[in-house]
């Protein structure tokens, strides 16, 4: 081995180690591989950064501001009323739902296509009689299963498709995908719609709407004229003998106390920390007379708020004016809605009436602006006029005070606040509202619009009359001036840590090649596993693959997968072709864990599963994947 083929070797090592670590962010890691690639001269300083000019990397954020067009229009709601039966059993309701998220899946953004989906999918359950896991997790493996019928259904499928063209065999043509990747997912379908759905573990837990969620962490405030005032901590938690909940902690006197003495006494003041269900919530604060903490004077906390931004030095003045015009703005809503209601209660003008509040569980989804940030840090009541009530993550048990909390995707917040407040919190931060949601419509024309510009964009590629990158390009050029995406939302829709680790891990995987690394790996494995036999070779490449994207970023995976595949393939000799297409299929095949797929760490708090559920439906369908994938590999894709 060379010296530039241990040091491409590391770098890998230590990349693949940081994905599987998880404390950095995907992008970053990609970001560190790359740099450390220039720094060791294995890429040339002057392509380190080609790989932002890269068909791949453009065609996925153009199909990502085209699936907001899609989103935004209310096209994919119409579809969903239209597909989904009403009044069907399980196999029928199931099938419905997975294969609206695979056709769904094959034209836009995965994660697009499962959380405009997951209200329908918990509705279901509730008409089923299913637990919300047993249905959200069929649905997120059908929307995965779906990306790999077509060469934009997800990132895995266009690096392929680059890789191809980079060897000299030019790009896979936007269909290519379909004969295998269509079968693969109307097997994986059908499989889970009859049995797969029954692996899933069915744990009950009631939560506000009736469908499943974690244990919330939830702060409630001991009043004056509290039960649990004078009590001790033992005495307390025997009047919840009954309750489906526990104190993990409480605050007293500003001391933030974990796992307290039971013989310690609460007074008046104090703050306990409860693990509750969202319904037995109720039944805590009525048993023992208390007050969630978010609601026991708001103008207290918020000042609280400002002193914990003050802390931090980030701009204490403005906060101030924005706090000043937030409160006189909720007066003047306040003094309007009486007016315009005929409201003769005398309520405070500080806070919006109890009639127009309500309580909504929202989803933290991937990527969203909330991670790493707590309410405090983006102050939420100031800005929005919502209380965070409690928060549910699950596998983890978290003792920092409620509004110090840093969000994490999967997250399950409680709200409480007005409705439409609520939902602009929602829309800015990447949260997906847990219960069916009434079908808006605002224009059937941006609707026809949107998928108009899809389809053609669709058919540019398809039919060979322009680059995937030009097609897709102008359908969001044409997006923004019919404004199907307003122009101004069209850099939000693109997810950014997606485009800097394709980006970055191009060159890398380019350097595996003209190191000759790709081609050692190919031939330690022909020579020690596959033993010269090409479709054993090919059956390994996708188990490989697979495996990794169950532990890592599945683009990241098919980046470090392409240029193996096409060593192993010339060292036996054989068409490169088949081996692409058994890494697309592998990359997108990630059903073992939650961290493989954006989609399965959306539905573990929903769904109230837990790290080592996933395998006992995610193991057979990797079996019949793989049972399926190789024959048709060697017939679409001869040797």
């Amino acid at each position: 081995m060379t010296q530039d083929q241990w040091l491409i070797l590391a770098i890998l090592t230590a990349t693949v180690a940081m994905f599987l670590w998880g404390r950095w962010r995907h992008d970053m890691v990609a970001a560190g591989a790359l740099l450390a690639c220039v720094l060791a001269g294995l890429v040339p300083t002057g392509e380190a950064f080609a790989g932002f000019g890269h068909p791949a990397v453009v065609t996925v954020a153009c199909v990502l501001v085209l699936s907001r067009g899609l989103q935004l229009s209310g096209a994919v709601d119409v579809l969903a009323r239209n597909v989904m039966p009403a009044q069907s059993g399980r196999l029928i309701s199931l099938m419905a739902l997975m294969g609206l998220g695979a056709f769904l899946s094959a034209f836009m953004n995965n994660v697009g296509a499962m959380a405009l989906l997951m209200p329908v999918a918990i509705h279901l359950s509730q008409r089923l009689e299913l637990t919300p896991g047993q249905v959200l997790m069929p649905l997120a493996f059908g929307t995965i299963l779906g990306g790999m019928t077509t060469m934009i259904g997800t990132p895995p499928n266009l690096i392929v498709s680059g890789f191809r063209s980079e060897a000299g065999l030019g790009s896979f043509a936007m269909f290519d995908f379909t004969p295998i990747g269509l079968a693969v997912a109307l097997a994986g379908v059908l499989f889970v719609a009859l049995v797969g759905w029954r692996l899933v573990p069915a744990r009950k837990q009631a939560g506000i709407e009736g469908f499943e969620s974690g244990a919330y962490v939830t702060e409630v405030r001991v009043l004056e004229d509290s039960k649990a005032a004078g009590l001790r901590l033992r005495e307390i938690e025997a009047e919840l003998a009954d309750v489906d909940a526990q104190i993990i902690g409480m605050v007293q006197r500003e001391v933030r106390l974990i796992a307290a003495n039971p013989g310690r006494r609460v007074h008046a003041g104090d703050i306990l920390m409860i693990e509750a269900e969202a319904e037995a919530l109720k039944d805590v604060l009525s048993i023992l007379g208390l007050k969630l903490e978010e609601e026991v004077k708001p103008e207290k906390e918020d000042k609280a708020s400002e002193e914990d931004e003050e802390e931090k030095g980030k701009g204490k003045g403005e906060e101030k004016e924005k706090e000043n015009a937030a409160a006189s703005r909720d007066k003047d809503s306040d003094k309007s809605g009486k007016q315009e209601n005929g409201d003769e209660a005398e309520a405070s003008e500080s806070s919006p009436k109890s009639g127009d509040l309500v309580l909504m569980e929202l989803a933290v989804l991937p990527n969203s602006p909330l991670n790493g940030r707590s309410a405090s840090d983006i102050l939420l009541r100031t800005r929005y006029g919502v209380n965070l009530l409690a928060l549910s993550r699950e596998g983890q048990r978290s003792m920092k005070r409620l509004r110090s909390m840093a969000f994490q995707s999967g997250d399950l917040l409680l709200m409480q606040g007005p409705p439409e407040s609520i939902s602009e919190f929602a829309s800015d931060n990447g949260c997906v509202p847990l219960a069916e949601r009434e079908l808006r419509i605002p224009n059937k024309r941006k609707i026809w619009e949107a998928s108009l510009i899809m389809l053609f964009a669709i058919g540019g590629a398809a039919f060979g009359l322009l680059p995937a990158a030009v097609a897709f390009a102008l359908g969001v050029l044409a997006s923004m001036a019919l404004r199907t995406v307003p122009p101004q939302a069209v850099y939000h829709a693109i997810d950014w840590p997606v485009i800097v680790l394709l980006a970055a891990l191009i060159p890398v995987a380019g350097a595996m090649a003209t190191t000759g690394t790709a081609d050692l790996i190919a031939r330690l494995l022909i020579e020690n596993v596959a033993q010269g036999h090409a479709v054993v070779g090919l059956a390994l490449i996708l188990v490989v693959t697979m495996f990794l994207s169950d532990l890592m970023n599945n683009a990241a995976t098919a980046a470090v997968m392409c240029p193996i595949a096409i060593g192993t393939a010339n060292a036996l000799g054989v068409s490169p072709d088949a081996f692409l297409m058994a890494v697309a299929i592998g990359a997108s095949c990630a059903f073992l864990t939650p961290i493989g797929h954006q989609n399965n760490t959306l539905i573990l708090g929903p769904g109230g599963l837990r790290f080592s559920d996933y395998w006992r439906l995610g193991l057979p369908l990797e079996i019949i994947v793989v049972a399926i994938a190789v024959p048709l590999l060697l017939v679409v894709w001869p040797l």
